[in-house]
């Protein structure tokens, strides 16, 4: 009978002071504090206007982009399950109802979902959204990019385009007043996605930054959905324009890629069990820390706790 044995390893020490000093210098709130009677700032997401002055709606941490203010949460209610799917199979609803935690999108975001009904000049889209988001056929990119109106032709065309179980990466464009989100494809780097792997993970988890596209030099990309969906996927060559984000590659994917997928798919539910924001950085970090180990081994909870030991170790090495 054979027996999985590792002996202990001595861990570096992690200095936390960094940390607990940023932490400090957080402006934190609870629900009904007032963050700013200056009427120069636009409210977001977790605020409401009282008297002229910004409120907080929601306990956590004050954000400020530029001149728009929001409160972002601390603690979300429960830890979510981890659906891992492949692009050509549809979701489950039961699964999709056993995750806790809902997204609650802000206009810029950007999403990764999956098409669920074609409708009359729009899709329906799940986002992990107490609503089911909004794609209409006027905020998507035509093949060839054409800048025109929408005629009944392409109407018509609706499911050439997309079809229900098609997962997308997209914008938000705004919400509308029950909650519900619209999106867009406009830009070329948003559209249909092809052979890859779908991650769902705790939306707070994921760090707002300037872009959530990533090209890892570990030979795979990465779309960091602000709603909590992960795609990981080959690394693409030559992208043809001309498809308007609707050409899909279906060649086969080599042997070294899937590899790297998986493990990076593995990595994405370390950092996420451990409550490590997730980002580019610390992907990358998590992903180079569990080469020494197999790929199966990564989620065996005495590896785990190793690899992200040592991620964090490298991340506040990185903050200093």
């Amino acid at each position: 009978m054979a027996v999985d044995m590792r002996l202990p390893t001595v861990h570096k020490h992690i200095s936390l002071a960094t940390s607990q000093t940023q932490l400090d210098s957080k402006h934190l709130v609870v629900p009904g504090d007032i963050i700013t009677s200056d009427t120069g700032f636009m409210r977001g997401h977790g605020t409401y206007m009282d008297e002229e002055r910004l409120t907080a709606s929601v306990a956590g941490e004050v954000e400020r982009v530029n001149k728009l203010i929001c409160v972002k949460p601390l603690k979300t209610r429960s830890t979510p399950k981890h659906h891992i799917m492949i692009s050509t199979h549809t979701q489950n609803s039961s699964d999709t109802n056993k995750c806790q935690e809902r997204y609650n999108g802000e206009v810029g975001d950007v999403i990764v979902g999956r098409i669920t009904e074609v409708q009359q000049k729009r899709w329906k889209v799940e986002t992990n959204s107490r609503l089911d988001s909004v794609l209409l056929l006027s905020s998507v990119n035509l093949p060839g990019g054409e800048l025109r109106r929408r005629s009944a032709e392409d109407e018509l065309a609706m499911r050439d385009y997309l079809q229900e179980g098609d997962l997308i990466s997209a914008e938000v464009q705004s919400v509308f007043s029950d909650g519900a989100l619209s999106l867009h494809t406009r830009s070329l780097k948003y559209g249909k996605l092809g052979q890859g792997v779908l991650v769902q993970v705790s939306p707070s988890l994921v760090k707002r930054q300037k872009t959530h596209f990533h090209n890892l030099p570990c030979g795979a990309s990465i779309i960091l959905g602000n709603n909590g969906y992960v795609w990981l996927y080959p690394t693409p060559g030559n992208q043809d324009e001309e498809a308007g984000g609707y050409y899909t590659s279906m060649e086969p994917v080599s042997l070294s890629d899937r590899e790297v997928i998986s493990r990076l798919r593995n990595c994405l539910l370390a950092l996420s069990a451990h409550k490590v924001l997730l980002y580019d950085t610390s992907v990358l970090y998590c992903y180079e820390s569990s080469l020494t180990h197999q790929i199966k081994d990564i989620l065996k909870p005495e590896i785990m706790e190793e690899i992200i030991l040592e991620t964090r170790q490298r991340l506040v090495e990185h903050e200093d």
